[in-house]
């Protein structure tokens, strides 16, 4: 008797039903008497139906997917305002500075610089090259961190050639940022 008020317990414990015993007793609850109700299985169309309000919350989906609208801006500007993110990269007479920009904004996303302490003590020259090297190496993974896989750098003509450039773009490159972005894709209507 002791053994089957256990394994009743349990058994309600698990969520499984209980049926009463043939015999009824007196003390007999409601719970006893009650059955679970059976569950409808959804047809397959009511999975397959898409709401006609449809809201994109993640607002970088469109960006990765080369479906959002860049920002031409005026032909005869430059740099370009054609971009997602933009990649500046500057050297002064002592420190080298590189900085993410997003084209909504003129506030740097991401930044790097020798002027930062964790850099500046590890680097015997703030300017050199091997300094442009390990700015691009952190600022590397600083994008990658945030999300940010794919944006455009321009360099000017001139600088273009210098190693300490050259070395900034090879640790970019090698830190697994793209420095160019996709084309528009245009879907048809």
């Amino acid at each position: 008797m002791a053994l089957r008020e256990i394994s009743r317990s349990l058994r309600l414990l698990f969520g499984q039903t209980q049926r009463c015993p043939p015999v009824v007793a007196a003390n007999t609850t409601a719970r006893c008497l009650s059955r679970s109700a059976s569950q409808p299985e959804p047809s397959a169309n009511e999975n397959e139906a898409v709401s006609p309000n449809f809201e994109n919350r993640n607002p970088r989906n469109l960006e990765q997917m080369a479906l959002a609208v860049k920002d031409r801006g005026w032909k005869t500007s430059w740099p370009h305002r054609e971009f997602h993110h933009r990649l500046m990269f500057s050297r002064s007479q002592r420190h080298v500075t590189a900085e993410v920009f997003s084209s909504t904004s003129s506030i740097p996303v991401l930044s790097c610089s020798t002027r930062e302490w964790a850099l500046k003590k590890e680097l015997h020259s703030t300017n050199c090259v091997a300094a442009c090297q390990v700015v691009g190496e952190v600022l590397a993974v600083r994008c990658r961190q945030a999300g940010i896989t794919r944006m455009v750098y321009r360099a000017i003509p001139w600088t273009y050639r210098s190693d300490s450039v050259q070395a900034f773009r090879n640790a970019m490159k090698e830190g697994g940022v793209t420095l160019s972005e996709p084309r528009r894709k245009y879907v048809g209507t």
